[in-house]
């Protein structure tokens, strides 16, 4: 089927600042690289300033503007709702847009509570019988290396899975003076590094495992508690965040697992870290190199044995292949395009999206057990 049959799917996009900046990116180039049952066009951009908003549609290719979100709604030429907005507004927005008809992509974590999630889970089963789909945007498992992982597990490559690492390290907080910003306000963002970073940990390697979480014990900490409002003035605002979680968990197939977020790892950029072991093998993965992925065989034994670097850029990898000849490396933005790749053609088929509003449900119900936990003084509590 050659581009021009393909329907348009119209797009309208609330938010436009870093997230709405790589889902552009992504919305602009997957029909170029991928054989994608719709054609998306770039509708309309929302956001709160006039003037803002007007600029970022010009740079980022959206034929319209708008000041209220709402009004994407109301719109005949727009089927699908885009949400690049902080936490606290992704439920009444997810919401309304599955109730009008339109299908939803929501930015992770996808809310700020476990009752917000329930909430927008409930409205995308409903929007779900209507033929209208919701995914959640978890794009670190559109990475050819972790893609390549979950393959390779499910494979049975590495046995029974006996130990789950996974970390996210970053240092943008780690000066003092960094200014107060949405992230570091619960009422905003729901919570810190918690939310923010160690929820992909927590679904990367559910995901690449395809074991979830059943218990936590956790301790949290905010090392910074009042900052700077604004650059260059006196006046300062208390941070209502964690700046670093770190917890422990079992999963229902019966493996151990470590995991710790946190934004004051000074000299850590993007380092999200997982390694897996299981009684086969082992892989191990870093984001900072994220066209590797490191792979122990155990039956290779000792004398041959020992990690392996796969360089995961062959055409047979995990969507590797839409784009360039091997060794051509991918970045971070490849990992959205393949993202609005796979929820297209999901509409297309009718399938619920991986990762479902569901998948999302019980992610937040890890960010609130680890909160509970912490609150508790590191108790042993489960994830319903």
């Amino acid at each position: 089927m050659s581009g021009g049959e393909r329907p348009a799917l119209g797009v309208g996009m609330v938010g436009h600042a870093f997230m709405g900046r790589v889902h552009s990116q992504a919305w602009r180039s997957v029909h170029a690289f991928f054989d994608v049952p719709y054609v998306p066009v770039m509708v309309a951009v929302a956001g709160r300033s006039r003037d803002r908003v007007r600029a970022a549609a010009d740079r980022l290719g959206w034929a319209s503007a708008e000041t209220d979100w709402k009004a994407l709604l109301r719109r005949d030429d727009i089927d699908l709702i885009d949400i690049c907005t902080p936490g606290d507004t992704h439920a009444e927005i997810a919401i309304a847009a599955l109730d009008a008809g339109k299908h939803v992509l929501c930015e992770k974590p996808l809310a700020n509570t476990v009752a917000e999630a329930e909430a927008m889970t409930a409205a995308a089963e409903r929007a779900a019988e209507r033929g209208v789909r919701a995914m959640v945007a978890f794009n670190y498992r559109r990475v050819p290396a972790i893609a390549l992982a979950r393959r390779l597990v499910a494979d049975g490559r590495l046995g029974a899975i006996r130990h789950v690492r996974a970390q996210y390290l970053q240092d943008w907080l780690t000066d003092p003076e960094q200014p107060l910003t949405w992230r570091l306000q619960r009422d905003k963002a729901g919570s810190g590094a918690l939310g923010d970073i160690g929820a992909h940990i927590i679904d990367a390697a559910q995901f690449i495992t395809g074991e979830r979480i059943t218990g936590v014990t956790a301790l949290t900490e905010t090392f910074v508690r009042e900052r700077p409002v604004g650059a260059g003035g006196g006046e300062r605002g208390p941070v209502t965040v964690d700046d670093a979680a770190l917890f422990l968990a079992r999963t229902t197939g019966g493996a151990v697992a470590a995991f710790e977020a946190t934004r004051f790892a000074t000299g850590r950029k993007n380092a999200l870290r997982i390694e897996i072991n299981g009684s086969k093998g082992s892989l191990a993965f870093d984001f900072e190199a994220m066209n590797e992925l490191w792979f122990h065989d155990a039956a290779l034994g000792d004398a041959e044995g020992g990690f392996r670097r796969i360089l995961v850029t062959e055409a047979d990898h995990p969507y590797a292949g839409a784009w360039w000849p091997p060794g051509h490396l991918l970045g971070y933005e490849h990992t959205f395009t393949h993202e609005i790749a796979d929820l297209l053609s999901a509409i297309a088929a009718g399938t619920d999206p991986s990762p479902s509003f569901a998948d999302g449900l019980q992610v937040q119900r890890v960010l609130a057990a680890v909160e509970a936990s912490a609150a508790a003084g590191g108790g042993w509590t489960p994830v319903p």
